[in-house]
């Protein structure tokens, strides 16, 4: 099976923290420019890192936030995952992504204590329909680059420019040899909200990238297809903003935002 990366080594260091080394892989490649990765893959191999870090059975991931300091270099690049602040019912974890001696992305993860609420379960945000009732879209195809061709979407017919549902899957491992969990399949594919109801043409003469990610997960995802229900605005001064609701086969089970610079090439 193709994948996104492949792992170098891991080094554990005498401060507790623990460095991956990667390489990436043509289906890594960026939209935006053939030299860099695309936000989605690296934030997923980000949460692989995330997840085997000090991990504990009785604790889950409920909130990861990427922020983006530059371009995401191509090539080698390393991970470095430390505990910022442990305990008993919550754990902040970082990880920091590097590349040619400059960090491209910072993400901490919020690990929370888990326990039976089903008694006080309730959520707003409704199901959508199911990717096997849908139609293949190939409207991504207007997006360059190896990410953009690893994946298949389909599309409800009412999306539109600024709003829609797509969803996403792909038949690539997160890294090479190694089995890629529901999550990381899952939050490696979060990032393409923005993309997926643009209200400009990528050709059209404007860019919109995203300076971060932000994903909070009321429930652990499952299975291999992302459900994007997206909406996406811009202001009146080069600021917008990408919002949506996360499903996966079984409904919904998160959100995520990305704040974006809008810019006029």
């Amino acid at each position: 099976m193709p994948a996104y990366y492949r792992l170098i080594q891991r080094e554990n260091n005498a401060d507790g923290s623990v460095t991956a080394h990667y390489q990436s892989n043509l289906h890594a490649q960026g939209a935006w420019n053939p030299h860099e990765q695309h936000m989605a893959p690296a934030s997923g191999v980000m949460c692989a890192e995330l997840e085997q870090f000090l991990p504990r059975d009785e604790m889950r991931i409920g909130r990861i936030s990427f922020d983006i300091f530059g371009l995401i270099a191509f090539g080698d690049f390393s991970i470095t995952t430390r505990m910022i602040r442990g305990g008993k019912t919550i754990e902040l974890i970082e990880s920091e992504m590097q590349a040619n001696g400059k960090t491209c992305i910072v993400a901490r993860a919020w690990k929370m204590l888990m326990q039976d609420t089903h008694n006080i379960a309730g959520l707003e945000d409704e199901k959508v329909q199911h990717p096997e009732q849908l139609p293949v879209w190939e409207g991504m195809k207007c997006w360059p680059g190896g990410y953009i061709q690893s994946i298949e979407t389909r599309a409800e017919a009412t999306r539109r420019a600024g709003k829609g549902v797509v969803w996403l899957t792909n038949h690539c491992n997160m890294v090479e040899g190694k089995t890629t969990s529901d999550f990381v399949k899952l939050m490696g594919m979060v990032d393409t909200a923005n993309g997926v109801v643009p209200r400009q043409d990528p050709q059209a003469g404007w860019a919109f990238p995203n300076l971060d990610l932000q994903i909070h997960l009321y429930r652990m995802p499952q299975g291999q297809w992302l459900g994007l229900e997206v909406e996406q605005q811009y202001g009146t001064d080069g600021i917008g903003l990408t919002s949506t609701v996360l499903h996966d086969i079984h409904g919904p089970f998160g959100r995520s935002e990305q704040i974006l610079t809008l810019r006029k090439l």
